[in-house]
């Protein structure tokens, strides 16, 4: 399947660090998060990408064109650099379409322009390339397609500090609770669409509102829980935990380096 990854937004809440480059370029254990993300979907064997570009594309363009491999692996130089011997290369057999869907478009807008590089795919996956997880995708795939719904999307349980206050008609406080111990479940970014969702969107919408209530409405989307790991790069906050578990060599969701067991399911190949 083909890999729709929105990476067009401004990052607003993660500045200073998106003041030069676009969100999906920022480094988490030194490498950008849409990296990380499109080395677990080529993990699973989707490898080819459709990058939906909007601020600061220039700079996801000029990543992969001028992108080294071997400053991150293994590799013997002889000759001067006249002979290089790569032990590994990650995306010698990825395909990346570079798409530009504009400054200020909707997360509609972005997929209503991708669908000429996906028309032909019966499903797809996409993403909004700022959520890292040791989601098992094969067991999402087989669940979406078994379901046959026009979308499913996971949702995870919020990791972060907020706390759920529930209250009496009066205002007085019947609970308190952190965000992440109660039952609320939020929109995890990972999603299968059928080629059918193209005609749900219209111009100007984003996705997740006026699209899929519609979708709702026809009982077309369906949900897939993931209690594995799962983080996103929001804020700066976000950031510096994320590198905390590269540096503590805790990044589970790099199953592509560690092979580690996934959450709920065996070893992928």
């Amino acid at each position: 399947m083909k890999v729709v990854l929105f990476c067009g937004g401004l990052g607003l809440r993660l500045h200073p660090s998106t003041e030069r480059i676009p969100k999906p370029l920022v480094k988490v254990g030194g490498q950008p998060i849409l990296l990380h993300l499109m080395k677990y979907y080529s993990y699973f064997g989707h490898k080819e990408f459709v990058l939906c570009l909007g601020y600061k594309g220039e700079e996801i363009k000029k990543f992969f064109l001028n992108y080294d491999e071997c400053l991150s692996g293994d590799f013997i130089l002889s000759n001067g650099k006249k002979k290089e011997k790569l032990f590994k290369s990650d995306i010698e057999d990825w395909t990346i379409t570079f798409a530009d869907t504009g400054l200020k478009s909707t997360l509609g807008d972005r997929l209503k322009a991708a669908e000429k590089y996906v028309s032909e795919e019966e499903r797809f996956l996409a993403n909004y390339s700022d959520g890292l997880t040791d989601l098992f995708l094969p067991d999402l795939i087989d669940f979406a397609i078994r379901q046959g719904k026009i979308a499913c999307l996971i949702t995870v349980k919020p990791s972060v500090a907020f706390h759920y206050v529930s209250t009496d008609k009066n205002g007085y406080v019947k609970n308190i609770k952190q965000l992440n111990q109660t039952p609320i479940r939020i929109n995890g970014g990972f999603f299968v669409f059928k080629n059918e969702i193209f005609d749900y969107v219209k111009a100007g919408e984003d996705l997740v509102y006026e699209p899929f209530l519609r979708l709702i409405k026809k009982r077309e989307l369906i949900t897939y829980n993931h209690d594995g790991f799962w983080a996103s790069l929001d804020t700066y906050k976000d950031k510096q935990r994320l590198d905390e578990l590269a540096s503590k060599n805790a990044s589970v969701w790099e199953i592509w380096n560690k092979k580690k067991k996934m959450s709920g399911a065996k070893e992928y190949a």
